[in-house]
């Protein structure tokens, strides 16, 4: 396939709680490029349009239509929660979907509800749920619970996690993404207080991304998950506070699965531009 060159491709610029988003309709497939390579320059910050990540929008085979996440290092995805909510009402803005809809991942099916600028998704159910095992990261033994979301995410508790240092949060999260114990995957890395009962508190370093994002909606699945079965938090929903927002998650617990799982919260269009290749 040739590259478009000299051409513009329309975008637009979203934000899940300030995890954002260059989203490019490629439904027609009239752009051919490579995406990985695209998604490592575009979203740089301060040189180019900047973003957490490019999310394209293909045609679907079963759902209304098929996302493809690429993440700011060019790595392709299974799956974005923030991302899934700003591409739904994208599609629902544009008429690509109605406002209940399903798309395809790489995770699997995800369906979505669009209401203004609320917007819920539901989600794969989780699996790879473990109970709680040890990291040793530089000479100290760390306490961890794993579980898959769509993506791998791996929670760590403690206390004053609105306090931590940045420095810290880069430099703990990048030791625990890149652990032998997860093998070449890697993982997603969150750190989680608990504030009371349906309440917690979630600072994410984003496997991907390679820095800590301002809200993650699959880490926050994932750590309201691992805190209702470890940590008492209660009956779901759960809210989620992260540095961009508060995110309400909800699931059914039967035991030895969850299912049912939603993500739902806020989104904002940011603007719209174009660029080229």
């Amino acid at each position: 396939m040739t590259e478009n060159r000299n051409r513009f491709i329309a975008f637009s610029k979203m934000s899940g709680h300030g995890n954002d988003f260059v989203i490019i309709d490629n439904r027609s497939e009239d752009i051919t490029t490579n995406w990985s390579e695209r998604s490592s320059v575009w979203c740089r910050r301060r040189t180019s349009i900047g973003a957490d990540g490019l999310l394209i929008i293909e045609a679907g085979e079963v759902g209304d239509f098929r996302l493809r996440i690429f993440q700011a290092d060019g790595s392709e995805a299974e799956m974005c929660g923030n991302g899934a909510r700003c591409v739904a009402a994208f599609a629902a803005r544009e008429g690509i979907a109605r406002p209940k809809m399903v798309m395809e991942t790489m995770a699997g099916m995800v369906g979505a509800s669009v209401e203004d600028e609320m917007v819920a998704i539901q989600l794969t159910n989780p699996s790879s749920l473990g109970d709680e095992d040890f990291l040793d990261i530089d000479g100290t033994r760390i306490p961890f619970y794993f579980i898959n979301s769509g993506v791998p995410h791996t929670i760590i508790f403690r206390d004053g996690v609105a306090e931590m240092p940045a420095d810290e949060v880069a430099r703990v999260g990048r030791a625990v993404r890149i652990h032998p114990a997860f093998e070449l995957a890697g993982t997603n890395v969150n750190f989680v207080e608990v504030i009371e009962p349906g309440r917690i508190r979630v600072r994410t370093y984003e496997r991907g991304v390679e820095e800590e994002t301002l809200a993650c909606g699959t880490g926050a699945v994932a750590s309201s998950i691992i805190s209702s079965r470890f940590k008492g938090t209660g009956e779901p929903p759960i809210q989620v506070e992260m540095p961009g927002g508060t995110l309400t998650v909800d699931f059914k617990d039967r035991g030895n699965s969850f299912e049912d799982v939603w993500l739902k919260g806020k989104v904002e269009f940011v603007y719209e531009g174009r660029i080229t290749i």
